[in-house]
Formats: C-alpha cells, structure tokens, sequence
C-alpha cells in the first residue's frame, strides 16, 4: 500500500476518473453490440455457387475460394460441388468464415486498456513529490501485471481473436486484392489501431494486444534471469520482420508464385490460440514456439514477426506520449539499457532516429539515477519538478 499512499489528492483524482472512464467506455461498447450471436449460417450446400455463398458468410468470393483452396480466378457462378468441394470441405470452410466475425465490443477494450495504460504511464506512475532516492518505488508492476492479464484473458481468451492489432494490418493488404468484403471497415479497423499507437508509444501493443500481453507476463516470471540479459540485435530482427512482411507482400499479390491471394501469416497466426483453433500444425508451433521462447526472449513473436510490431515501429517516429531522455541530465551510467529488455534505452540514449520498438513497459523509468528519464507528451518538456534536482552521478560503467 506504500505507493498508494503516497498519491496526491489530484494523482487520486486522476485515478479514480481513469477507472470510471475504463468502465464507461466498455460499458457503451456493451451496450452498442448486437445482441444477435454470429451463428454459423444455415442451408449452405455445394449446390451454392460461391457468387450465392459468399454474401451469407459477410466475405467476398475470392476470398472464398481461397479458403477453399481454389485459383482466385475461378469462375463464381459455378456450383462449388463441381469444382470438387466437398460437403465437409464447405461444412468446415463455413465455420472457419464464421468465426472470423468477431465482436465490436472489444475494440472499447482495447481503448480502454490504452486509456489506463497511458494514464498510469503520464500520471501516476510517479507519486507526486517524490525524490529520486525513492525512485525504486514508482511505475509499481502491479497496475501494468493487471491489465496484460485483462488484455490476455478478456481481449483473447474471452472475446475471441477478432480483431487484433495483427489482424488489422493484414486484413488492409488483403483488401488490395479483393479478399475483404468492405474496404473502408478494414481502413477503419487499422486507423484504429494506429491511432492507439500514436496516442502513446505502441501502448496498444505493449498493454492491450492479447498475445503481446502472454509474452509479457510469460517472460516477467523469474527464469533464466542470465538469458534474458542478452539481448537480440535490433538491426537482426527488425531485419528478418521486414523481410518476411515483404515476402508476404509478394506472396499475396502473385509476385513470388504466380498465384494470388497466399497469405503467409495465416500460417502462423497465434491469435488462433483464442480461438482454439489450430487449423495446421504450423500455427500450433508457432504458438509454442513464441510461449516457450518468451521465458527467456522479450515478445519473440513480437520482435521477429508481427506485421502490426513493424508498422507501429514506424509511427513510433510520431508517437505523441513516449519515453523521453533528457541528455542534460544523462550520466550515461547504462542503468536504463541493463533495464530495458531491448535495444530502444539504449537507442534513445544514444539520441538514434530510428530506435528499436519500445512497449512502454515502465522498466527504464524507475532505474535512472540522475532522473532523466521520463514518460510523457512530446509537446511537454517533461513531468519533474524544476525544484527536484538530480541525485548525485553515478559513473558510467
């Protein structure tokens, strides 16, 4: 209770308004979602043609016939049963589809979950008044543990994987070659995500998004605490993210080949894990690889595949709430970077344009000795006190 106790009565102010608008803004998502379940529909046969079938599924034909394994091209006027669909085939293909709709409800999650994280980062992390010597005490990990295990369990495992960050971008691309229904819901679906990305340095991703939030909570357990000071290569796995977006973009548009509409990051979608829904072998590994790898490596999947990670890398240049370090006080004694479980303390130390991905874990902020580092708006010269000086350099090691 220590750290509570030494909120200020605004800092109280502020929490307890955070809190109600959290639930506020759930409760109107509550309220707006349809109350009709997305039922798997009935009466589809393989006497439909694709053209018929598509619209009763919310998809469009080539995506379909994607799903059905067929050329994108492939004439949709056709009965499907003599393109040599089976019944299971469709029965199976129709329940898949169906379950891609997912609620509306969580995208007031999500906002919510970015709301109290942004909150917590700009205003109460740092009790009010407080010194440097008691630095130990601020950013507690108790708030940030509560929402990843909200984000995981309700936005995942409760809500289903629809929709998530990754979805988002994905789902963008796959309109370009006629594999979504509606193109400006799937824009809409992305600015939304990247606005929760701007708001606050990748808060999205670090707070909300589901399976970021196991990788998290999976790698705070206390294992292999020698590991996990080694620290993958940003230009490494930034490299081989980008690389493998690029040759999705290839795959997609029949670049690499010859055939339209292959997504490669179905193959390894993790949000499946909501679902329960393993419809290869290859995504159930990619599950347990990126779980397992995360005792011991920070948010593998994060770091080495996402689609959504890269993206939001990028509007990271034009984040509006983010870590801030503040060189006049620097005594570059490499306290942040030992803290920071990637390479971006140590990037933004040393003052680089294109830092690696910072999740706004809150780690860097309770270490520095010379309080230089802080956590707020761009626009802001910073959260401390003018009459708040800097405890004693420690020297640079």
């Amino acid at each position: 209770m220590g750290y509570w106790s030494k909120l200020s009565r605004a800092q109280s102010v502020w929490l307890m308004g955070t809190l109600v608008a959290m639930c506020a803004i759930v409760v109107i998502g509550w309220a707006l979602e349809p109350r009709s379940e997305g039922a798997t529909p009935e009466g589809i046969t393989t006497a439909m043609s694709m053209r018929q079938i598509a619209p009763r599924l919310e998809t469009t034909g080539k995506a379909l016939a994607r799903e059905l394994k067929l050329p994108l091209d492939t004439s949709m006027r056709v009965p499907v049963r003599e393109l040599g669909v089976s019944e299971q085939t469709l029965n199976e293909t129709v329940a898949h589809l169906a379950s891609h709709h997912g609620t509306r409800l969580k995208y007031f999650v999500f906002a919510a979950l970015v709301l109290g994280g942004l909150v917590f980062l700009t205003r109460l992390g740092r009790p009010a008044g407080s010194t440097t010597s008691e630095r130990r005490g601020w950013y507690p990990r108790t708030p940030y543990i509560l929402m990843l295990l909200v984000a995981a369990g309700v936005c995942g495992f409760a809500l289903g994987k629809s929709p998530n960050p990754m979805e988002g971008a994905v789902k963008l691309f796959k309109a370009m070659v006629g594999l979504q229904p509606s193109v400006p819901a799937v824009v809409l679906a992305f600015i939304f995500f990247a606005a929760l990305a701007v708001i606050g340095n990748k808060l999205v991703c670090g707070w909300a998004c589901p399976f970021g939030a196991l990788q998290e909570l999976i790698y705070s357990l206390p294992l292999l605490r020698r590991l996990k000071r080694r620290k993958m290569p940003f230009v490494l796995s930034n490299s081989i993210r980008g690389g493998l977006f690029v040759l999705t973009l290839l795959l997609l548009f029949g670049v690499i080949g010859g055939r339209k509409g292959f997504v490669l990051y179905h193959g390894i979608n993790p949000f499946n894990l909501f679902n329960l829904e393993f419809e290869s072998f290859s995504i159930l590994l990619a599950v347990i690889v990126a779980l397992v790898l995360s005792l011991g490596v920070y948010r593998p999947f994060c770091q080495f595949i996402c689609p959504f990670g890269l993206l939001s890398w990028v509007l990271e240049r034009v984040s509006i709430n983010r870590v801030k370090v503040d060189h006049s006080r620097c005594n570059h004694c490499g306290s942040c970077i030992r803290a920071c479980p990637l390479e971006a303390a140590k990037h933004l130390v040393a003052g680089k344009l294109l830092a690696a991905d910072c999740y706004s874990c809150a780690r860097c902020l309770t270490v520095c000795p010379s309080d230089a580092i802080s956590y707020g708006s761009v626009f802001s010269s910073g959260t401390r006190s003018p009459a708040d000086p800097p405890s004693e350099a420690v020297p640079a090691t």
